[in-house]
């Protein structure tokens, strides 16, 4: 029997699931909660609730609609410490970057409490009016990973809700507790049925995006179960939304002072224990710096606290999960084969999925640790002799999410960015993103866009209406 603690939602009512799911303290390897798992039958009530909540939630006024987003806000904001620590539990990340997690969540969903969905006039003369309207899709499945669940999670619901969608939410098995936290808000704020929330073991994700109830998928994970949502989507023509791999590519120029930049390319590689898909997971450095480099990021790496998130001082928490964990050691074999390692290279001996912060040097370009991402705190440190020669290596790839440059001179630093395949480049930071800008994947990693006023469209149709005068 799952712990009272936690519920489902379907149609506003906080339910008991027909089966139950274990959740683990990935620092300890010990069970942190039991948490209610679904069915198919509660799968399909979620979903026909959703569908029942639309069109009074998808009537009622875009700033009516906004003002109850607020009063989400406000109640996640009186709970943002018992967040935090739930997500620092479940996830394993330090409780600072947890903090930092729900900072984040709460401004996101604070922006989007403020926008809109003006109509537009096209054209007007003396024989025509023509507008469009961007009007709500209907239901929308949310399906988030467990690397940043409650963000992640925002990043859907928050426009999705504001453009007058309703919603069925899934989270990643392995990191349920803070969405089925937020459902216990949603239930004393929302409208019946305008969001639910159901837990599966990876079962229910089929039958979520092939069902005909469910207009658009917003999907972030790996880019292999993206292809299998786009997939199920195809047959009823859902619209999409789809953030996924990266193997992103950091290009350090010729002219930075080496021990001014490696702790942010550190922090870039590292944070989140590595599991961040806009992570830096490919660094090219020059060759007359490349050892400079690679001893900087060994000894920053090497004093770099790992330890159990909620203990003062950590740095960097656990992997999320096992089967992650097992699948970074098999990289940390590969890096051993392949190349020299720095700083790390072991899984650390003790209980919890710890990994050393690795740095490790001259790998070849065919290597797996190049090639693949690794979702880990594995960085490989490449050496290249011309610019053009780094561009072309770092475009050599299927994923195209996003790319720092780091640099002395902007100007150089630009046009070298202007040639970087991804759909986000930062030049001399990381991982800046910002609510009203948009975010939007290239290549293999991803469809459509999130954040700003492109990633609330995503959630409408667009309808034009041409009358003649």
């Amino acid at each position: 029997m799952e712990d009272d603690d936690y519920k489902l939602l379907i149609n506003g009512k906080l339910v008991r699931g027909a089966a139950t799911i274990d959740v683990i303290n990935p620092a300890t390897e010990e069970l942190l909660a039991i948490a209610p798992r679904s069915d198919r039958d509660q799968l399909e009530e979620a979903i026909a609730a959703a569908k029942a909540a639309f069109p009074a939630w998808s009537a009622t006024l875009i700033r009516t609609r906004g003002a109850i987003l607020k009063r989400l806000a406000d109640a996640i904001e009186v709970k943002h410490a018992e967040f935090s620590r739930l997500i620092t539990l479940e996830q394993g990340k330090p409780l600072l970057r947890a903090i930092g997690e729900m900072n984040a969540t709460i401004g996101l969903l604070r922006y989007f409490a403020e926008a809109d969905l003006p109509m537009k006039v096209l054209k007007e003369d003396d024989k025509q009016k023509i507008v469009q309207r961007n009007v709500p899709l209907g239901v929308v499945a949310a399906i988030m990973p467990w690397n940043n669940p409650m963000l992640l999670m925002m990043i859907k619901v928050a426009p999705a809700l504001l453009a007058g969608n309703t919603m069925v939410l899934k989270p990643a098995p392995t990191t349920p507790l803070t969405t089925l936290r937020f459902c216990e808000l949603c239930a004393n704020i929302l409208p019946p049925g305008v969001v639910n929330v159901i837990v599966d073991q990876n079962d229910l994700g089929g039958a979520l995006t092939t069902h005909p109830d469910i207009a658009k998928v917003a999907f972030t994970g790996s880019t292999a179960t993206g292809k299998k949502v786009m997939e199920g989507a195809s047959g009823t023509l859902k619209r999409l939304t789809l953030e996924l791999g990266g193997n992103d590519a950091a290009i350090v120029l010729d002219d930075v002072d080496v021990k001014t930049v490696a702790p942010k390319i550190l922090a870039a590689a590292m944070g989140n224990s590595g599991q961040v898909c806009l992570a830096a997971k490919r660094l090219y450095v020059h060759t007359s710096q490349y050892d400079e480099m690679c001893e900087e990021l060994g000894r920053l790496a090497t004093a770099m606290i790992v330890d159990d998130g909620l203990k003062q001082g950590t740095e960097m928490g656990p992997l999320q999960n096992r089967a992650q964990y097992e699948k970074v050691k098999t990289f940390l074999g590969d890096a051993k084969r392949d190349g020299k390692i720095v700083a790390g290279g072991d899984a650390l001996d003790r209980k919890g999925y710890f990994i050393a912060p690795t740095i490790v040097r001259d790998l070849p370009d065919e290597s797996r640790l190049v090639q693949e991402e690794q979702f880990g705190p594995i960085l490989p440190v490449l050496r290249y002799e011309t610019v053009e020669d780094a561009i072309a290596r770092a475009n050599d790839s299927e994923y195209g999410l996003g790319g720092t440059v780091w640099a002395s001179n902007l100007d150089r630093a630009f046009e070298v960015a202007s040639q970087i395949h991804t759909g986000t480049v930062w030049i001399n930071k990381h991982l800046d993103l910002q609510a009203d800008i948009p975010f939007a994947g290239s290549k293999q990693s991803g469809v459509g866009a999130e954040f700003g006023q492109e990633g609330l469209e995503q959630f409408t149709q667009p309808m034009v209406i041409n009358m003649a005068k």
